[in-house]
């Protein structure tokens, strides 16, 4: 199975950034239902680890907190592969992320050290563009860059698996955990 860990978004900042995806009129658009924040890409695994990797998530302790979708940018400006709406960096959100990568390790999983850059991916881009979508990249970047939403509460974030198809990825919730109350 090819798991991951994430936040899902709330309806409101899923329909809004479904409508900012309506102006990028380029690249493969991230369908609205598996819009997310990436906390740890476990990649694939078998049961045995994924029973592993949920019960050692089902033990994290944190409690609820804010956040903010603010920005939008590619990570290479001269090679884009993807289209991002950025996640502004918190101490909690961090905190889960390591608490996330702590989890994953606890139950065998290797990950890759790389630095944590929480973002909802918009679209995805071919290996080569040609030259008018990257200008019509540019523009979208430069008229929606400030993007920004209201801060929303994250409640709990969830164990999913991706099924890789013709018309892009499945997402199946396979667990949801519950962060708690202040």
């Amino acid at each position: 199975m090819r798991l991951f860990v994430a936040i899902d978004l709330p309806p409101v900042a899923r329909a809004a950034l479904t409508r900012l995806q309506g102006d990028l009129r380029v690249g493969r658009h991230a369908d609205a239902d598996t819009l997310h924040v990436t906390l740890a890409f476990l990649d694939e695994q078998d049961l045995p680890v994924a029973e592993a990797v949920h019960e050692a998530l089902s033990e994290i302790d944190m409690p609820e907190f804010a956040l903010r979708i603010k920005g939008v940018d590619v990570f290479d400006r001269a090679r884009p592969r993807l289209v991002f709406a950025g996640v502004e960096r918190s101490d909690p959100l961090v905190a889960l992320h390591r608490k996330v990568r702590g989890a994953a390790m606890e139950a065998g999983i290797a990950l890759q050290r790389q630095r944590f850059r929480p973002h909802v991916t918009l679209a995805r881009f071919p290996r080569e563009m040609p030259r008018h979508d990257l200008d019509r990249l540019g523009a979208f970047l430069e008229a929606h860059g400030a993007f920004g939403l209201e801060p929303f509460e994250v409640t709990e974030f969830g164990l999913y698996r991706s099924i890789l198809g013709p018309d892009g990825a499945v997402h199946e919730r396979l667990a949801a955990y519950e962060l708690k109350t202040p």
